[in-house]
């Protein structure tokens, strides 16, 4: 592949932060995850960072936190219909049901408008996922969420260091979880973080990520559901140096991602691709594009710009009907038309940092030669 989704490249930082660990053979959990907590922290404003191993234990801690907040082994939680599968796995880890709800087409968030239908008894929180780095419609989520007396959880993954009405997104709710993976921008190799600015949640979270004990203590006094989540001094080495250039590389990145939606405006008629409203900064996670029209065929796009060196993902499908996965729910196919249509016809590629200007033009040609021979 000429163009991969995204990029690990080693600097002499995280060489010499690797090199440390292997002169105090050191490699657990230690000084290096407490700074990597510390900068993160600062970077957005986030008072409480608690590292974990994946983005996905991030979420499974985030939702076993709820334990500690009255909610039961089978509760509900709102999750949307569409997004990667760890979201809703996570719910399902932790001991919760998810319920699912449909999106909207054009931003493949979560409808906020369909939230209040599936609320029943046993809900106890709504999570919500920045698809592709566009922020939730938070202020009618939140509104929900106080109307009913439930907790709101913000999937932010693929979104670091976006904006939602001038605040990061993170800031918004009881807990934030983030993903260290490669194709994010900041990479660990692997890592999760949980994000809160509630001091009692973030005692529960250290608590679970390293199997219930009572926070900060090593004895074998387990107090409530906990897992092995810990982050390690060797993903926080990588990490650290990603913080130092944060801002350059969302910078470059987002000046990618721009430059995508710009030269690929021209094909707005025949699909959906990025947006990025007045209110908002959007995270340049990945450039998206969904067709309008069925017909123009997204199983040939995938397979015509594979075929010329641009790795592509599926823009996630509806996971309770076109994921075997959760069949077991019962849904089927047309209880969630939004999430069927873009996982129908929607796909994503990289816009990382280490694309060159040649590279942005090679996906932009490649791209307009597909609908030239379609149309």
């Amino acid at each position: 592949m000429r163009i991969k989704f995204g990029e690990l490249h080693i600097g002499e930082k995280a060489r010499a932060n690797l090199l440390h660990c292997c002169d105090t053979n050191w490699a657990t959990g230690g000084p290096k995850v407490r700074e990597f907590e510390e900068k993160w922290g600062n970077l957005f404003g986030y008072r409480e960072n608690i590292a974990m191993s994946s983005g996905t234990d991030a979420g499974i801690n985030a939702c076993a936190m709820l334990h500690d907040f009255g909610a039961r082994r089978g509760d509900e939680i709102i999750v949307p219909a569409l997004s990667f599968v760890a979201s809703s796995n996570a719910v399902l880890a932790a001991g919760f049901m998810p319920v699912f709800v449909d999106i909207e087409r054009e931003t493949m968030n979560i409808d906020p408008t369909r939230i209040e239908a599936a609320i029943t008894p046993r809900t106890r929180a709504i999570q919500v996922v920045h698809t592709m780095g566009k922020p939730c419609e938070m202020d009618m989520i939140l509104a929900i969420a106080r109307e009913h007396g439930l907790k709101v959880l913000e999937d932010a993954c693929e979104a670091h260091g976006a904006k939602y009405r001038g605040d990061f997104v993170g800031s918004h709710s009881d807990a934030a979880t983030f993903s260290y993976y490669v194709a994010h921008l900041i990479c660990c190799g692997e890592g999760g973080m949980v994000s809160t600015n509630n001091p009692e949640v973030a005692a529960v979270l250290r608590s679970t990520r390293t199997h219930g004990r009572r926070d900060g203590k090593l004895y074998f006094d387990f107090v409530r559901l906990g897992f092995n989540s810990k982050m390690n001094d060797l993903e926080a080495s990588l990490g650290l140096e990603a913080i130092d250039v944060f801002w350059e590389t969302f910078t470059t990145r987002k000046k990618n991602l721009r430059y995508l939606m710009e030269n690929c405006a021209d094909l707005s008629e025949f699909a959906w691709f990025n947006q990025e409203e007045e209110h908002e900064v959007l995270c340049p996670h990945a450039f998206s594009i969904t067709l309008k029209d069925p017909s123009l065929n997204f199983t040939r796009m995938y397979a015509y710009l594979e075929e010329h060196g641009i790795q592509c993902k599926l823009n996630f499908g509806s996971l309770p009907t076109q994921h075997e996965t959760f069949a077991w729910i019962g849904h089927k196919i047309g209880d969630f038309p939004e999430a069927e249509y873009v996982g129908e016809n929607g796909l994503h590629m990289g816009c990382h940092q280490f694309l060159t200007q040649d590279d942005l033009d090679f996906m932009v040609e490649n791209i307009h030669n597909y609908f030239r021979n379609e149309v």
